[in-house]
């Protein structure tokens, strides 16, 4: 199963970390399959740098993004659509949300036809 997580780098005392794309049997700061984005907490305010368009396309190929990852987005207001298909308590993809993502697209896709 891959996850969307967060890599440690940096020196001792100073840590930064890269958002990567990593089979979830692979050690932390082992292999990856892509780097998606990176995340330094130690600036004022935290940097927090991804490409939402890459972490929705693996979310599609069926990445789950970690609790840490969620939150990340959630914090940069990216990817809402991500965040708003995975529950936080349970970290799942519920139907209900899943179902509201779908009519919400097909809403926006008609209102789009019609315009």
């Amino acid at each position: 199963m891959l996850k969307i997580r967060l890599r440690r780098m940096g020196a001792k005392f100073q840590p930064h970390y890269r958002v990567v794309v990593a089979d979830s049997r692979a050690p932390r700061d082992g292999r990856f399959v892509t780097i998606l984005g990176y995340y330094d907490p130690r600036t004022e305010p935290a940097t927090i740098h991804v490409d939402a368009a890459k972490i929705e396309e693996w979310v599609r190929r069926g990445a789950q993004p970690t609790l840490a990852v969620i939150g990340l987005l959630h914090q940069a207001k990216l990817a809402p659509e991500v965040i708003a298909t995975f529950n936080r308590k349970n970290h799942r993809k519920t139907r209900e949300s899943v179902a509201a993502a779908a009519v919400a697209q097909a809403a926006a896709a008609e209102t789009a036809d019609q315009a």
